[in-house]
């Protein structure tokens, strides 16, 4: 694959803005200004790509008491109903209570929200988030 061309352009800033985005950069762990840029630059893209609709990759993060009633069988219940927007999963124990649950899910934006709403909805669930990505064929 070839390398793409790099552009050059200028950015107007006020100072105190650039101070708290250098901090930033430098917390980061990011090699200069540049990196930083490129990076907000795609996770906007990426917001956007979620937004038209398009096949989506993404992980639902779920917390959860697996003791509070039948919250697992619904949990597996629903993944059940979207197994074709299911591409794999881990389940962890915790502890004796508590198991963190990480479901890689691929799809219509519009689809793997609605799973990761109804499993983060789901009673008993004590953290979710759905987190977005996307395959990059954009950028």
């Amino acid at each position: 694959m070839s390398r793409e061309k790099t552009t050059r352009f200028g950015v107007s800033i006020p100072s105190r803005l650039l101070r708290q985005f250098d901090r930033l950069v430098e917390e980061k762990k990011f090699g200069n200004r540049s990196e930083a840029i490129r990076d907000l630059i795609r996770q906007f893209l990426v917001e956007e790509e979620w937004e038209s609709d398009e096949e989506t990759i993404g992980t639902v993060t779920l917390v959860f008491n697996h003791h509070v009633g039948d919250l697992s069988e619904e949990l597996n219940s629903i993944q059940h109903e979207m197994v074709d927007a299911i591409v794999s999963s881990l389940h962890v124990h915790l502890d004796h209570d508590m198991c963190l649950e990480v479901i890689v899910v691929r799809g219509k934006s519009s689809r793997i929200r609605n799973l990761a709403d109804r499993l983060i909805g789901t009673r008993g669930v004590v953290h979710g988030k759905l987190t977005a990505a996307t395959v990059g064929r954009s950028f």
